[in-house]
C-alpha cells in the first residue's frame, strides 16, 4: 500500500526540465540527420539520391500527422474541460498570415503533382508521394495551429513535448529543403548572368537536377517548372512561421499561466494615413524596380550595370528613410516615462531573439561586401553604390531592432482615446440615474463612488449629479462652483492627453511605414533580385565557391528577417 501510494508522488516529482532536455536533444538529432542527408543530396554524394531525402521527410510528416490526429481526438473528448491559454501566443493576424502562405503552398504542391505526372516515366515515385503527403500535412497543421496554438498543455506532458518538438524540427527540415531547392535554382541563373558582366574567368558549371526524359506536354511542363520557383518563397515563410508557433507551444508545456485579461488590440487604419501612403509608394516602386531588374539583368553588360545601379540607389533611399523613421520613434520613447513589461512571455522572448539572430545573416553579407570594396583592385562604377547600401543595411536593422524590441516590451497605457468619450455624461435634471457603475467602468474599479464625484463634462456640457426635487437650488449653486474647478482640471488633462495622442499617432504612422517597407525589402531577395550574387566583386575577392556558400547560408535568414519584422511591426502598430 505504501509503495502504491508513493508512486504518484514519484511521477509527480519527475523533473519536467529533464523531459524538456530529452525532447530537445531528440529534435536536434532528428534535424541534424535530415540536414546531413540534404547536404549529401546537394553535393551529389555517392549512393544518396533525392528519393532518400524525400522518403525521410515523408516519414517525419506521417509521424507528425499521427501525433496531431491523436492530440485533436483527445482534445475533442475533453472539450468540456477548462484549459489554460497563453493569450500572447497565436495572434489572429499571425494565423491569418500562415493561412495565406499555406494556401499558396497548396498551389505549389499541385504544381509539383502536375510536374511529376508529366515526367512520371523517369521520376521516382517518392516525388509524387511527397507533394500529396505535404498537402495533407499542410491542411491538418494549419487547422491544428488555428485551434490549439494558444494551448498550455498540462497532461501527458512528456509525450507532448516529444510530439511538439518533432513537429518543430519537421517544419525546419521542410524549410531547409525549400531553401536549398530555391537556392540551387537561383545559383544556376546567377552563373549565367556573370558572363554578361564580364566575369568570364569564373568556371560556369550548372548544377542541374532536371529529369533525364522528355515531357509529355511541353507547355504544361514549362508552366509547372517555372511556377514552382516563384511559389517557393511563400512555402519557405510558411514552414518557418509554423515552426516558430509550434516552438512557443512547446515552451508553454507545463507552464503556470498568470490569469489576467489581455487588452484586445485591433488594427485600425484611422490615424495612419501618412504612414500607409508613404509605405505603399515604397512598395509600388520596389515592385517596379524588381520587375525592371529581372528583365535587364543578364541581358548585356550595360543593362546589367544599369539594373544594379538602379537597385542600389532605390535601396539606399528607402533604407535612409527607415533609419530616420526608427530614430524619430526611439527619440519619442526616450521622452516618455513608461515602465517595461518584464513578465515571462515565451512568444515575446522568441520574437526578440529571432530579430537579432536572423539580422546576423544580412550583417554578415554587408560586412563581406564592405571588405570586398576595400580590398578589391578594380572597382566598376556600380560597385561603389554597394558601400553606402551595405552600411545602411547594418544601421537600419540595428535601429529597427531596438524600436521593435522596446515596443513589444512596453506596457500598454491603461487609458486610451475611448476614455474621453466615456467621460462625456449628460444627465437630465430630476432623473434617478446612478453613475456609480459607469464611474467604476471608467477607472477600472479604483474610483471612490462614495465621494459623490462623477466624470466631468467636456466642452461646455453640464456636470450632472443625482438629485431630487427638494435640492434643486442648492445643486445649481454647487454645479456653478464645480464647473470652475473642473474646467481647470479638464484643460490640464486634455492638454496632456493631446500631446500623448500626437505621440501615439506619430508612432503608429512610423510602425505602418516600416511595416510596408519591410514587406517591400522582402520582395527583391525572395523573388531573385539579389545583387550579392550579381555584382561579381565579392566573388573576385573571396573566390566564387566561398562567397556563394556564405550567400546561400546567410540569405535565408535575411529574407526571414524582413517577414518577421513586418509581423512584429504589425503587432507594434496594434499595441501603440
Amino acid at each position: 500500500m505504501e509503495k502504491a501510494a508513493g508512486c504518484p508522488a514519484v511521477g509527480g516529482s519527475y523533473p519536467q526540465k529533464n523531459a524538456e532536455i530529452l525532447s530537445s536533444q531528440y529534435g536536434i538529432n532528428l534535424f541534424l540527420a535530415g540536414l546531413l542527408l540534404t547536404f549529401a543530396w546537394a553535393v551529389h554524394a555517392v549512393g544518396i539520391s533525392k528519393s532518400h531525402l524525400l522518403s525521410y521527410l515523408i516519414t517525419l510528416m506521417l509521424i507528425q500527422l499521427l501525433w496531431m490526429l491523436w492530440y485533436l481526438c483527445r482534445s475533442c473528448m475533453q472539450r468540456r474541460l477548462i484549459r489554460d491559454k497563453d493569450t500572447h501566443a497565436g495572434a489572429r493576424w499571425l494565423k491569418c498570415g500562415i493561412t495565406l502562405f499555406a494556401v499558396i503552398t497548396l498551389i505549389l504542391d499541385s504544381f509539383k503533382i502536375g510536374y511529376y505526372i508529366d515526367f512520371s516515366n523517369c521520376l521516382s515515385p517518392t516525388e509524387g508521394i511527397f507533394p500529396v503527403t505535404h498537402a495533407v500535412h499542410t491542411i491538418l497543421q494549419v487547422y491544428f495551429l488555428w485551434c490549439h496554438a494558444k494551448d498550455v498543455i498540462q497532461s501527458f506532458k512528456t509525450l507532448e513535448r516529444f510530439g511538439v518538438i518533432h513537429s518543430v524540427f519537421t517544419n525546419l527540415l521542410l524549410w531547409t529543403n525549400g531553401v536549398l531547392t530555391e537556392s540551387k535554382h537561383q545559383l544556376n541563373e546567377h552563373k549565367e548572368r556573370l558572363i554578361t558582366l564580364g566575369f568570364g574567368n569564373i568556371t560556369i558549371v550548372l548544377d542541374d537536377h532536371a529529369p533525364q526524359c522528355n515531357c509529355t506536354t511541353t507547355t504544361l511542363c514549362s508552366i509547372f517548372s517555372q511556377g514552382i520557383y516563384y511559389l517557393y518563397p511563400f512555402n519557405i515563410e510558411y514552414h518557418i512561421l509554423a515552426s516558430t508557433m509550434l516552438y512557443v507551444l512547446w515552451k508553454n508545456i507545463g507552464r503556470k499561466v498568470e490569469h489576467h485579461q489581455q487588452n484586445k488590440t485591433p488594427f485600425k487604419f484611422h490615424g495612419i494615413t501618412v504612414g500607409m501612403i508613404s509605405g505603399l509608394i515604397v512598395l509600388t516602386s520596389t515592385i517596379a524596380i524588381v520587375v525592371v531588374y529581372l528583365i535587364q539583368i543578364g541581358g548585356s553588360k550595360i543593362k546589367s550595370e544599369l539594373a544594379l545601379t538602379m537597385f542600389y540607389l532605390h535601396a539606399i533611399f528607402v533604407l535612409a528613410l527607415m533609419c530616420t523613421a526608427g530614430t524619430v520613434a526611439l527619440l519619442i520613447y526616450r521622452r516618455e516615462d513608461r515602465s517595461l513589461d518584464n513578465s515571462k512571455n515565451p512568444a515575446r522572448k522568441l520574437d526578440a531573439e529571432l530579430l537579432v539572430g536572423t539580422a546576423a545573416g544580412s550583417w554578415l553579407l554587408s560586412w563581406g561586401s564592405i571588405l570586398a570594396i576595400i580590398c578589391a583592385q578594380g572597382h566598376p562604377k556600380y560597385t561603389w553604390y554597394n558601400l553606402p547600401y551595405s552600411v545602411l543595411v547594418i544601421i537600419e536593422k540595428y535601429i529597427q531592432n531596438l524600436f521593435i524590441i522596446e515596443s513589444i516590451h512596453r506596457e500598454q497605457e491603461k487609458a486610451n482615446d475611448d476614455i474621453k468619450t466615456l467621460r462625456i455624461v449628460t444627465i437630465s435634471r430630476g432623473s434617478n440615474l446612478s453613475l456609480a457603475p459607469l464611474h467604476k467602468e471608467i477607472y477600472n474599479g479604483r474610483a471612490t463612488c462614495d465621494s459623490g464625484d462623477v466624470p466631468c463634462l467636456l466642452k461646455g456640457s453640464i456636470c450632472g449629479r443625482e438629485n431630487d426635487g427638494a435640492g434643486v437650488a442648492k445643486e445649481e449653486t454647487s454645479q456653478d462652483n464645480s464647473l470652475v474647478m473642473h474646467s481647470a482640471s479638464d484643460f490640464s488633462f486634455y492638454s496632456r492627453n493631446s500631446v500623448t495622442n500626437n505621440k501615439r499617432r506619430i508612432l503608429k504612422n512610423i510602425a505602418a511605414f516600416l511595416f510596408l517597407c519591410n514587406l517591400s525589402l522582402w520582395i527583391p531577395p525572395a523573388f531573385g533580385c539579389r545583387p550579392e550574387y550579381d555584382n561579381g566583386l565579392e566573388e573576385i575577392v573571396f573566390g566564387f565557391e566561398p562567397w556563394i556558400i556564405v550567400v546561400n547560408l546567410a540569405m535565408p535568414f535575411s529574407i526571414f528577417y524582413r517577414m518577421h519584422s513586418a509581423a512584429s511591426l504589425f503587432e507594434v502598430n496594434c499595441k501603440t
